[in-house]
Parts: structure tokens; sequence; C-alpha cells
């Protein structure tokens, strides 16, 4: 090597590991797409802000969104204004560099419909092309939005079928001039698809099914006929068969090709669903679609007759690696079965498939076919199985990043395992009981097996090299469920954190080097802008999703309680959050009467119907309303909330599935759970 070829190669090394003050053109400058890029790397190639000098970063300005619920957007800053959601499909603008609010635009969904939402009313973000804003809402429909007022402009209908529970969680794609976007609600019996439509009309151009439909009809494309023969049984089309496009796609202009995420069955028990067998194409599958036309090109199963709702809705990534002699265009993806897979993304051929957390249900995944090698621990047919990882994955929607510089990807991992058994009572109930054939078997409800299961789970922040299939280094947190990655030239790592952190870390040793106490759980993506030559770092804040509405004591061990902020920082910045009001006491509690066959009964008829918003084992995640904590007015009026529902507020009522006499076990059973948080002893229990 010259002299003049060190001194360069120095300098690009410095530039993306941490120069200050490294130049950036105004493409740079911004983040315009999802994932920044086409790539969905999710990397800033800013580094103003770097590992030199990131303790000096504080809060520029931040905003209270209007509704304190699941705050999971990707913000998109293009020339100096800032587009983000909150819950319930809320658009706000932004001067990005003051924060000062230009517009905000409700859609008005309605607040019932968050019952259809299996994982919060949460909405991912927006897609910005000129000038015009584009959202999916959660009752399903997309909307076009003028950039500079707010002002719709146009707005479709997405659903093929508004009786079934579909939503819109994701933020929709840019794709060769048009906006593409899919549905969520597997967990209710729908059917999944992903559509593209014109950017200026919201003309339909294509329609991809994920899933085949009744064959009695006919098949709306060939692939949908290749899928068919890997069904079984009479039904599949009744429960819907599920496949749900919710969240991940990945762009190559190159190629042509879009990539997307396929989410889980429906039901989750592929004996109901297919009770024949079958792979049940393409559930859990990796499949590139041609951009323009939406054809089918390949696909890759990650878990054939996926048995466990380990999606492949996570995060893809695209990116050019050196494996062994060559280059090779890939895509990378750690879904929710434990593996991390490297593929040919001109081809779908597998490249590499490594465990990133522990896996129980598969001893590995065989290179020549493809297909992962069960073990049988995963098999809760006949008997319970403490499966590893649970239904809430290795890795979960959460975004990773990829680092050009590292050549690592940073995984929001975490380790959570659940005790499965099958559903000896299913079938199709109403909204909001999940249709998934399956029960979740081991929620304690003693100190001992809480403590116990709090001690087998947490998060990783995991830095894998995909090149060669393996983990370079690994932060562990104390909580499950932390927020999406973000990567800059300035050799940084920041992720928030459900306990309620904001934090940078050294990308390459994964060191500490600064945080921010953010008053609640993070689950979303940061982003990094620049304006005038200063730089910027942004991330959406509020608990909320999946585990901390379901997740009980899991999800209430992170000690947050969901605040919905919009928060920037700069280096310098002087701006303060105000203090948090104080926690309510808990309430006196009436003498607990029941029996313990009322109880019993009332513990099975939550877990069946309540559990998916208020908690395991009815204890509440901080999101909504923890049931131990009612007072003596909701106690007197629980059969008239429950059976006839608060619409204004999301709950729904249940006056067609539970009769007056359910409703007192229930309420019942959240009693004494409540007897049980003071740690005392129910009086005058009878046995």
């Amino acid at each position: 090597m010259t002299r003049n070829t060190r001194i360069f190669a120095i300098a690009v090394l410095a530039l993306t590991l941490g120069a200050p003050f490294a130049a950036s053109t105004s493409a740079q400058s911004d983040w315009p797409l999802h994932g920044r890029t086409n790539d969905e790397a999710r990397h800033s190639p800013l580094a103003r802000i770097n590992a030199s000098n990131v303790n000096q970063l504080g809060l520029a300005w931040h905003d209270k969104l209007d509704v304190d619920r699941g705050t999971e957007a990707t913000p998109i800053v293009v020339n100096g204004v800032m587009y983000a959601t909150g819950a319930f499909s809320i658009v706000y603008a932004y001067d990005a560099r003051t924060g000062r609010r230009l517009w905000k635009y409700d859609p008005q969904v309605p607040r019932d419909w968050a019952v259809k939402a299996c994982c919060d009313a949460v909405n991912r973000g927006v897609a910005v092309l000129d000038g015009r804003v584009y959202v999916g809402t959660l009752d399903g429909y997309l909307v076009a939005l003028d950039a500079r007022s707010g002002k719709e402009r146009w707005r479709v209908d997405t659903l093929i079928d508004r009786s079934r529970a579909y939503t819109i969680t994701g933020a929709p794609r840019i794709v060769a001039g048009r906006i593409v976007i899919g549905q969520g609600g597997a967990e209710y019996g729908v059917r999944g698809y992903v559509t593209a439509y014109d950017a200026k009309t919201g003309r339909q151009a294509w329609r991809f099914f994920t899933v085949p439909g009744n064959p009695s009809q006919p098949f709306e494309s060939k692939a949908m006929e290749m899928a068919a023969a890997t069904w079984t049984g009479d039904k599949w089309w009744i429960y819907g068969g599920g496949g749900t496009v919710w969240d991940s796609m990945t762009y190559d202009p190159a190629l042509n090709l879009l990539f997307i995420g396929v989410g889980n069955g429906s039901p989750w028990n592929r004996k109901y669903r297919s009770p024949g067998g079958g792979d049940n194409l393409f559930l859990s599958s990796i499949v590139a679609l041609k951009a323009d036309t939406g054809e089918y090109v390949w696909h890759y199963q990650t878990t054939p007759g996926d048995n466990w709702d380990f999606t492949a809705t996570q995060h893809i990534i695209s990116a050019d690696l050196k494996m062994g002699n060559e280059t090779r265009p890939v895509i990378l993806q750690a879904p929710k079965n434990g593996f991390f897979y490297v593929l040919d993304r001109r081809t779908g051929e597998l490249l590499s498939a490594e465990k990133y957390v522990q896996v129980t249900w598969a001893e590995r995944v065989d290179m020549k076919t493809g297909r992962p090698v069960e073990t049988g621990a995963g098999d809760y047919e006949k008997e319970p199985k403490l499966v590893w990882p649970s239904p809430y994955g290795g890795h979960n929607w959460q975004p990773m990043s990829f680092h050009p510089g590292t050549g690592l990807v940073y995984i929001p991992a975490q380790e959570l395992p659940a005790v499965l058994a099958s559903d000896t009572d299913f079938k199709l109930r109403g909204l909001p009981s999940w249709n998934n054939g399956l029960v979740f078997a081991g929620i304690p409800e003693d100190r001992a097996g809480v403590d116990g299961l709090l001690q087998i789970t947490g998060g990783k922040l995991i830095a894998w090299d995909p090149a060669a299939g393996r983990e370079v280094w690994r932060v562990n947190q104390a909580h499950p469920f932390n927020g999406g990655v973000l990567t800059t030239a300035g050799n940084l790592v920041f992720q928030g954190t459900a306990d309620g952190r904001f934090v940078a870390y050294s990308a390459d040793q994964g060191k500490v080097l600064w945080e921010t106490n953010v008053q609640t759980g993070v689950i979303a993506p940061p982003i990094s802008y620049e304006i005038a030559g200063e730089q910027y770092i942004t991330v959406a804040v509020g608990w909320g999703g999946a585990l901390a509405l379901v997740g009980g004591d899991v999800a209430k061990a992170a000690g947050v309680r969901s605040i919905s902020r919009m928060l920037t920082f700069k280096l310098g910045g002087k701006a303060a959050l105000p203090p948090l009001a104080p926690e309510p006491e808990i309430p006196e509690l009436p003498e607990l009467t029941a029996s313990k066959e009322t109880v019993d009964k009332g513990r099975e008829i939550y877990h069946r119907n309540c559990a998916v918003c208020h908690g395991a084992a009815a204890v509440g995640g901080g999101v909504l309303p923890d049931l131990r904590r009612m007072d003596a007015n909701r106690r007197l009026l629980f059969d008239r909330i429950v059976r006839g529902g608060l619409p204004g507020r999301g709950m729904p009522g249940f006056a067609d599935v539970l009769n007056a006499e359910d409703v007192r076990a229930i309420n019942a059973y959240v009693l004494k759970r409540a007897w049980d948080e003071k740690s005392e002893k129910p009086r005058n229990t009878r046995n």
C-alpha cells in the first residue's frame, strides 16, 4: 500500500467511525425514507455527534402527543420539516429545528377500532413524496395529505372485507413511484395481502395476496395456485389464513424487486388451520415481488408450517457483503424464530442461518434444504411445552440497523420463553378474543413463580457479524421489548429502553457513552438529521405494543407508564421534561367473598377475553388501566362497563359473549389479584 493510499484509507475509516464535523450533503442531512435509504439500513452518515462528544448531548425540544399509547413511529425529515405519527394514526408536522408544530391531521379513527388491533393502536409513520404525506390509518384507509397544510388530497379504502378485523399499523413505502401498504389482523382471522397505489391519484396499481383464498374460486395468480397446494383441510379460508404484511418491506431499485416480510397463520396452531399438515405458503416467509407489477419472483420460508407465531415481518435490510471470496448482494433478517438469515437477494438462496438467541424448537437450519430441523421441544400438542423463543420472538418488530463501517448488524433482541399448550376448546370467537388455537399455560401468579420468570427474561442489544454468522458483542438489558436501533458514522449506536432510558453506545465495542431518563418506555427507533450545520437525534417515546399490553408481570417490571412524546436532542441542548405526576394510591379493597370455583372460572374467562388488553394474570403493563386498581365506583359499575363497553375510549362491549355470571367471576378474579398485589391473604374466601 502506498503512502497516499494509506492516508486515504485512514481518512475513510475516520469518517466512518467518528471523525468530528464530517461534511454532509443535503441528501445526507435529511431522513427522507422509513429506513433513511431504500436498503432500510437505518444508518446515518452524519458524524458531528460522535463518540468523543456524545456525552454533551442534551434535549433540544419536546412535544407531548395527543394519546398516551404505544408510540412506534419513525419520523421523516425533508427540507427541515419533520413528519411523525402517534397512536390512532394522528399525523404531526414540525419545524425540525425548533419543534414548533406546523399542523396536525387527525383521521378520526373510531376509538373502538382499537379492539381489532392485536398489539395496541399504534402507527409506525408516514411516507413523503412530491409534496404529499401518506399515512395508513388504523381503520384501513390510505390517505394522501398536502405536505404544507396537512389537508387531505385523497383517501382510499384498502380493505377487502370490512367485516373482518383488519387494521393498518405499518408505515407506507415508496416503491417505483407508488405507495405500498399492507395490513394487520392475523390474530383475528383475516387474509393477508399487500397493495400498491398510484401516488398522485390513489388508484390501485397491483395487489399480491400472501395466502390462498377459497379453492372453489379462481386463484388470483399462479403464486396462489402454487401456495394452495401447501394447505390442507376445508377451513383455512374460513379462518382467514393470516399471513399479513404489517411492517417489513425493502425495495431494491436496481433489481426492481420489493421484498416483503409475511406474518403468522390464523390460527397460530397449525393443526386447526391446516389439519393435514403442509408448509402453508407464504406464512412466515420473505417474498420477492416485481416492484412495478407485484408479480411473484421467489420466496424463502423461515418457519414452514409455523406453529408459534414466528412471523417473518421483522426488519429486512439490503446490503452487499463479502461472503468468502466474493461480494454478494444480500438481504438480512432476524425474525422471531431465533435464527439470523442471510439470503442472496437476486434468487433467495440461503447463505447463512445461525441462532442469535436461545432456541429450543429447532436444532438448526439444514443448509441443503433451507428448512429448520425441529427438535420436538416445541410440540405442545399432547402436553404443555416451555418454548424458546416465545411468540414475542427473539426479535420483534423494533428495527435493527446495519453499519457499513463496522460491517455489523445491531439487533434489539430479547430472551423470553413461554409455556404453550393446545387449546382443547378452540372455536372461532368474537372480538377481542385471539383465535390462536393455543393457550399460554404457564402464567405464574405467586411471587416465587413471577420472580423465577423475571430472572430468565431480558433484553439484549447484539452486534452481529452477518458475514461470519456470529455475535461480536452484546449489552445485556434487564427487560425485554426495548426500542429500535440507529447507527451513525460517529461510531454510535442509539437505542431507547423499556425502562425509560435513551442510550448511546460505541458501535465498535458496545460501551455506554451517554444516557438520559425519558420518563417512559421506548419502543420506537431513533433517527438523525442535520440543519444549518447542526446534527439532531430524534426519538418518539411512549410505552405500549404487544408486550406492554399482554405481558403482565414481565411488562410491569419495566416500571414505566405510557407518556407519548417526540424528543429531539443536540449537543448542548438545555430543554427539560416536566416532572412526572405521582402514581395514584392503591384504593381500599372490599372483602373477597367469592368461592374458589368462581375465582378459577373468572381466571379462565379473563385470560380468554381481557388479558389481551389488560395484561396476563390481571397485571397491567403501564398502558391501559390496571383492573386491580379499580376504585369502588368502577367495581359497582363493572358489569355495565364490561358488557356495555366504553366506545369513546376503545373499550368494546362483551354482551354477546359474556353473561352477568361471567362478569361477576371476572370481577372476583381481579379482586383476588388485587389482594395478591397487597401481599395479604384474601379474607373470607370460601373453599
